[in-house]
C-alpha cells in the first residue's frame, strides 16, 4: 500500500482518534491504522471507522464531559 500524497511505504501502526462532539470529548486510543514511513499520514480502514463510530455512539449516551477509551477494550 502507498501513500496518497507522497507514494512512500504505509505501514501497520496504531494511532489516537479524537472527536469533540456537543457536550464532550472522546480520545480512542490504540486505534487500528496505516501510517507513511515517509510523511506520517494516516489512513483509517472502512471497517475500523465503522467501530471508531460505534464507539463514539455509546459515549454519547454516557459519557458527560470527557471519555478516554481503549480501542482493543471497546470494538
Amino acid at each position: 500500500m502507498t501513500c496518497f500524497y507522497c507514494r512512500g511505504d504505509m505501514r501497520e501502526s496504531v494511532t489516537v482518534y479524537t472527536v469533540q462532539l456537543e457536550t464532550c470529548l472522546v480520545v480512542i486510543r490504540n486505534v487500528p491504522c496505516f501510517e507513511c514511513a515517509q510523511c506520517g499520514e494516516v489512513e483509517i480502514s472502512d471497517e475500523t471507522m465503522r467501530s471508531l463510530e460505534r464507539i463514539v455512539d455509546t459515549c454519547k449516551k454516557l459519557v458527560q464531559e470527557v471519555a478516554v477509551v481503549d480501542y482493543r477494550m471497546a470494538a
